[in-house]
């Protein structure tokens, strides 16, 4: 069981996100390393929203086969490099998660492991 914690004590999340998220009695914990913008062919697309995509697409294959669904995930970080668009990065990490509110973290990086990676994400999921 998942249950938001933002105390009314600090200022409100400053996006789609809870502060915190507590979770109970988890039988099944998916940790994933950083999730890169590499497409199934071994591409990488270009544009930051293509990027973002292919990102989400892969880690919902992994929650897949990890029998997990986007509401499981209780914790996000994302990784940008500094001076690229922030937008929709986030664009793309709200319509994933929809409604759901996972905690969240966004840290911009001098560059990634790849010079063609502009993003990746982390996620932790329970259930």
């Amino acid at each position: 069981m998942q249950t938001p914690v933002n105390p009314s004590s600090i200022a409100n999340p400053a996006a789609n996100y809870h502060h915190a998220v507590l979770v109970e009695n988890p039988t099944r914990w998916l940790h994933t390393s950083g999730v890169v913008p590499t497409a199934p062919d071994g591409s990488t697309p270009g544009a930051m929203e293509d990027q973002a995509k292919v990102v989400w697409e892969n880690i919902a294959a992994m929650l897949a086969a990890a029998d997990m669904l986007a509401l499981d995930i209780v914790s996000v970080t994302t990784y940008v490099v500094s001076g690229e668009p922030l937008g929709p990065v986030m664009a793309a990490r709200d319509a994933f998660l929809g409604d759901h509110r996972a905690a969240s973290t966004l840290v911009t990086v001098p560059e990634l492991a790849q010079p063609q990676w502009r993003m990746e994400v982390a996620v932790v999921a329970a259930n």
